[in-house]
């Protein structure tokens, strides 16, 4: 559906030029929900706004639905816009215009008879959650139904593809879930394809597909969500992941040498990751009722990067070398993924 070659855009600056994007390139499928996820002034913004092409790339091709972008004239760009929402962090909305002229503006815009408005218009106010707000202007609407107001909108046109612009950065935690649940319910009922510009790698868990991380104007990282996070393997992925996946050591052994190597009496800590049905497989009853280790569960936790189940546990054995090592091998005999931390005193 979409796809970014050797995206570059430069400004002016006052001390010359800026170089904002460097060589991007991204293929984005079509029904996919794409998350990008950078710093404040990595680039995510600009970028998007080359998508729709509110910002023009200083060179490259932005490729949607097998139209060149970049090529169009004027209007046949006001054309092929109508294919692209955008939703917006501060919603954007007119305070002068109840609800349903806020969804019906971009149609009037072009001309769209009222009837017809109004057999779209309606139908959207529904898929939002809004029926009985159609009336109502936006003073009177919480943070969270502005929101829903701007994605109406955004579907006014019938859109292909949706962009999401921190869509949720200016909302509570709790109206957050429930927006991101509402992108969630519309690409699957509408089949559209969606790009979430974020700085919050929950937003990325809770909803994506897969992620490109930008930093720097560059694209540091990008694959499946499932494999990025289970797997980073740059330090700004690692930095991101972090935040709401702590790989911090439990408090008493903090601090203390970790070694490589067996130490007579130490304790091998071990991280193990358990993605998708293996989450629910008994392991660890497995591993004490068949070596002759003492297994401590020193944290552990099971969540959902989507609608995969994956949980971690951080484990400690001790015992003697030859126990644990068979024990280290049946637990690489299983799907799941295991990071060896060390030996600790």
């Amino acid at each position: 559906m979409i796809e970014l070659r050797n995206i570059e855009k430069t400004f002016d600056g006052a001390d010359g030029a800026v170089t904002a994007l460097r060589g991007i390139n991204l293929t984005i499928g079509t029904g996919e929900i794409y998350g990008i996820i950078g710093l404040s002034g990595a680039g995510k913004s600009t970028l998007i706004r080359c998508v729709n092409m509110l910002e023009r790339p200083t060179r490259g091709e932005v490729i949607i639905d097998g139209e060149d972008m970049t090529k169009l004239s004027a209007s046949e760009l006001r054309r092929a816009r109508k294919n692209i929402g955008m939703i917006f962090q501060h919603f954007n909305l007119l305070s002068s215009a109840n609800v349903y002229d806020n969804v019906a503006f971009p149609l009037r815009l072009d001309n769209v008879g009222e009837s017809e408005i109004r057999e779209r218009v309606m139908p959207l106010l529904s898929l939002v959650g809004l029926d009985d707000k159609a009336h109502h202007y936006p003073s009177q609407l919480s943070g969270g139904q502005k929101q829903r107001v701007g994605i109406a909108r955004a579907l006014a046109s019938n859109p292909k593809v949706l962009l999401s612009d921190e869509a949720t950065s200016a909302l509570d935690p709790q109206t957050t879930k429930a927006i991101l649940s509402l992108i969630l319910d519309i690409n699957k009922k509408l089949g559209i394809t969606v790009i979430v510009i974020t700085h919050e790698m929950q937003v990325i868990k809770d909803i994506c597909d897969k992620v490109a991380v930008i930093s720097g104007g560059v694209i540091a990282e990008e694959g499946s969500v499932l494999d990025v996070f289970t797997s980073p393997r740059q330090p700004i992925t690692k930095e991101f992941i972090s935040v709401i996946m702590p790989n911090e050591l439990p408090i008493e052994f903090r601090g203390k040498e970790i070694s490589s190597d067996p130490v007579a009496g130490a304790k091998l800590l071990v991280r193990l990751m358990f993605i998708g049905d293996s989450a629910d497989e008994p392991v660890i009853a497995a591993l004490i009722r068949n070596y002759p280790i003492d297994v401590s569960i020193l944290s552990g936790n099971i969540d959902h990067i989507k609608d995969t189940p994956y949980g971690r546990l951080l484990i400690g054995m001790t015992g003697e070398q030859s126990a644990i090592d068979e024990a280290m091998a049946f637990l690489q005999s299983k799907d799941i993924r295991i990071e060896v931390i060390g030996y600790v005193s």
